[in-house]
Protein backbone atom coordinates (compact mmCIF):
# COMPACT_ATOMS: atom_id res chain seq x y z
CA UNK A 1 0.00 0.00 0.00
CA UNK A 2 1.09 3.59 -0.85
CA UNK A 3 0.14 6.21 1.25
CA UNK A 4 0.70 8.61 -0.94
CA UNK A 5 -2.12 11.24 -1.55
CA UNK A 6 -1.98 14.49 -4.22
CA UNK A 7 -3.90 17.57 -3.01
CA UNK A 8 -3.86 20.40 -5.19
CA UNK A 9 -0.82 19.16 -7.08
CA UNK A 10 0.77 18.51 -4.07
CA UNK A 11 2.30 14.86 -2.25
CA UNK A 12 1.48 14.34 1.13
CA UNK A 13 2.58 11.09 2.89
CA UNK A 14 -0.77 9.75 5.07
CA UNK A 15 -0.42 7.50 7.95
CA UNK A 16 -3.00 6.63 10.76
CA UNK A 17 -2.26 7.95 14.49
CA UNK A 18 -3.73 5.31 16.74
CA UNK A 19 -3.42 8.10 19.74
CA UNK A 20 -5.60 10.29 18.20
CA UNK A 21 -7.46 8.31 16.04
CA UNK A 22 -7.13 9.99 12.55
CA UNK A 23 -5.36 9.95 9.50
CA UNK A 24 -1.96 12.98 9.45
CA UNK A 25 -1.33 13.77 5.94
CA UNK A 26 2.07 15.98 5.80
CA UNK A 27 3.69 17.51 2.32
CA UNK A 28 6.47 16.32 1.20
CA UNK A 29 8.36 18.80 -0.86
CA UNK A 30 7.39 21.68 1.29
CA UNK A 31 9.89 23.84 3.00
CA UNK A 32 8.34 23.90 6.53
CA UNK A 33 5.02 22.19 8.16
CA UNK A 34 2.25 21.84 6.17
CA UNK A 35 0.63 18.57 8.22
CA UNK A 36 -3.17 18.12 8.37
CA UNK A 37 -5.46 15.51 10.12
CA UNK A 38 -9.11 14.11 9.39
CA UNK A 39 -11.03 10.99 10.13
CA UNK A 40 -11.63 10.10 6.40
CA UNK A 41 -10.47 10.58 3.03
CA UNK A 42 -12.80 13.71 2.02
CA UNK A 43 -11.53 15.27 5.32
CA UNK A 44 -7.88 14.69 4.18
CA UNK A 45 -8.39 16.55 0.77
CA UNK A 46 -10.67 19.43 2.60
CA UNK A 47 -7.88 19.64 5.04
CA UNK A 48 -5.25 19.35 2.98
CA UNK A 49 -6.01 21.78 1.13
CA UNK A 50 -6.70 24.43 3.71
CA UNK A 51 -3.09 23.58 5.12
CA UNK A 52 -1.28 24.57 1.87
CA UNK A 53 -3.18 27.50 1.59
CA UNK A 54 -2.26 29.02 4.59
CA UNK A 55 0.98 27.55 4.34
CA UNK A 56 1.40 29.34 0.63
CA UNK A 57 -0.25 32.49 2.45
CA UNK A 58 2.76 32.09 5.39
CA UNK A 59 5.79 32.14 3.59
CA UNK A 60 4.10 34.86 0.87
CA UNK A 61 3.75 37.36 3.64
CA UNK A 62 7.23 36.06 5.22
CA UNK A 63 9.51 36.01 1.97
CA UNK A 64 10.27 32.39 2.81
CA UNK A 65 10.48 30.17 -0.05
CA UNK A 66 7.84 27.56 0.24
CA UNK A 67 9.55 24.56 -1.47
CA UNK A 68 12.72 22.22 -0.82
CA UNK A 69 15.53 22.25 -2.58
CA UNK A 70 16.91 18.83 -3.87
CA UNK A 71 20.55 18.67 -4.94
CA UNK A 72 20.58 15.49 -6.42
CA UNK A 73 23.11 14.14 -3.71
CA UNK A 74 22.27 12.64 -0.24
CA UNK A 75 23.88 10.08 2.27
CA UNK A 76 23.35 6.46 2.72
CA UNK A 77 24.32 4.39 5.69
CA UNK A 78 24.47 0.72 5.00
CA UNK A 79 25.73 -2.29 6.32
CA UNK A 80 29.41 -2.89 5.36
CA UNK A 81 29.03 -6.29 4.00
CA UNK A 82 25.85 -4.96 1.44
CA UNK A 83 28.39 -1.91 0.43
CA UNK A 84 30.91 -4.71 -0.46
CA UNK A 85 28.34 -6.63 -2.39
CA UNK A 86 26.86 -3.50 -3.72
CA UNK A 87 29.83 -2.46 -5.39
CA UNK A 88 30.84 -5.95 -6.60
CA UNK A 89 27.74 -5.84 -8.33
CA UNK A 90 28.10 -2.50 -10.38
CA UNK A 91 31.53 -3.65 -11.28
CA UNK A 92 30.30 -6.51 -12.75
CA UNK A 93 27.43 -4.47 -14.56
CA UNK A 94 30.16 -2.00 -15.86
CA UNK A 95 28.30 0.60 -13.74
CA UNK A 96 29.46 2.78 -11.06
CA UNK A 97 28.11 2.70 -7.66
CA UNK A 98 26.50 5.76 -8.17
CA UNK A 99 24.56 4.49 -11.55
CA UNK A 100 23.76 0.96 -9.73
CA UNK A 101 21.82 3.42 -7.22
CA UNK A 102 20.35 5.46 -9.62
CA UNK A 103 19.03 2.34 -11.23
CA UNK A 104 18.17 0.45 -8.39
CA UNK A 105 16.13 3.64 -6.63
CA UNK A 106 14.64 4.59 -10.08
CA UNK A 107 13.39 0.78 -10.27
CA UNK A 108 12.05 1.20 -6.48
CA UNK A 109 10.06 4.38 -6.97
CA UNK A 110 9.18 4.20 -10.01
CA UNK A 111 7.61 0.76 -10.63
CA UNK A 112 3.78 0.69 -10.16
CA UNK A 113 2.88 -0.58 -6.51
Amino acid sequence: MINVMTIDGHKAVIEYDPELEMFRGEFISLNGGADFYATDVAGLAREGSTSLRVFFETCRANGVEPYKNFSGKFQARIPPKLHERAVTAAAARGVSLNQLLQIALEHEVLSPA
